[in-house]
């Protein structure tokens, strides 16, 4: 069932409600676990996700040291890998979605300039050897740092049948705004 919007309370009922608490110059630091190497150098040539395109191999590489990590990983189909957008270059509340030809709220879309430039993808796990994974799929640059994996599980991690807001209503693929289709010299 998508999240629906709540009527605003009334003022006795907003004193209760949950209430951000975090000082402002709250951080946390985080520290790369290894680094993308992908065929793609700019952002205009990677796809605009994982599973748009031709699957891409690349390889993640591993900081020394964390061979036994990737222990028992081998037998996943898939992976998630959380990423430093690390070409991001600030962000806006609002922007226009690459399929789209409307502003959206930042957080309703997966726009790579974002507060935090996190990435998450599912990407197909095709060989473990030592700290270097082969995976296909790719949607990240070469360089791009890589924070975490975790195993893709489908009883846990697929919902078929979601609801996706405003991109339910899209042409499937949709054409891409951002791409134009003339040749520079006819613009």
């Amino acid at each position: 069932m998508p999240a629906r919007r709540l009527q605003r309370p009334a003022p006795a009922d907003r004193a209760r409600l949950p209430r951000y608490d975090l000082p402002d110059d709250a951080g946390y630091a985080l520290r790369p676990i290894g680094v993308i190497r992908s065929p793609y150098r700019m952002r205009e040539d990677a796809p605009r996700q994982a599973t748009v395109g031709d699957p891409v191999e690349a390889t993640i590489v591993l900081r020394p040291g964390l061979q036994n990590s990737v222990q028992d990983l081998e037998g996943f189909a898939r992976i998630w890998v959380l990423a430093w957008f690390h070409h991001s270059h600030g962000w806006k509340q609002q922007i226009v979605p690459p399929r789209d030809q409307q502003k959206r709220g930042l957080f309703a879309t997966r726009a790579p300039d974002r507060p935090n430039p996190l990435g998450l993808s599912a990407l197909e796990l095709v060989a473990v050897y030592g700290t270097r994974l082969t995976v296909r799929g790719c949607d990240l640059l070469d360089g791009t740092p890589v924070l975490d994996l975790k195993p893709y599980i489908p009883e846990y991690d697929a919902f078929p049948g979601s609801a996706a807001g405003w991109v339910d209503a899209l042409t499937a693929p949709g054409p891409d705004h951002r791409i134009r289709a003339d040749p520079p010299g006819e613009r």
